[in-house]
């Protein structure tokens, strides 16, 4: 096989799993949508701590931290990354209106918002 065909059938299969891993539902390795929202998660913190959307906004959460966190909300199941490791990320789309606060399970001193209007 050629040197350019290998190379097209790489990038043929590196678009493919790509576009299956965001989903939202689980961590990935991706960078966030074209368009979303990026909160990082470096120095045992959220920046931006609250964000403000509108309503069908991706957000995604962003692991720069060599230690493993969570981005999991308070009172409802709208957030829930599981464990992000270093440069995994989880997107997850505002469907509603709302203020869904949201901590790091494994450091409950860490907390955000994310403001839905």
């Amino acid at each position: 096989m050629s040197r350019l065909r290998m190379l097209a059938v790489a990038f043929a299969l590196f678009g493919a799993l790509a576009a299956c891993a965001s989903s939202g539902s689980s961590p990935t390795s991706t960078p966030p949508a074209a368009g979303g929202h990026t909160v990082t998660i470096k120095n045992f913190a959220f920046s931006p701590a609250t964000l403000t959307v509108k309503t069908g906004s991706k957000v995604t959460f962003i692991n720069e931290d060599t230690t493993p966190h969570t981005a999991t909300s308070q009172g409802s199941s709208t957030i829930n990354s599981g464990d992000l490791t270093k440069g995994q990320s989880y997107t997850v789309t505002f469907t509603k209106a709302g203020t869904f606060p949201y901590i790091c399970t494994i450091h409950p001193d860490m907390r955000g918002t994310i403001i839905v209007r």
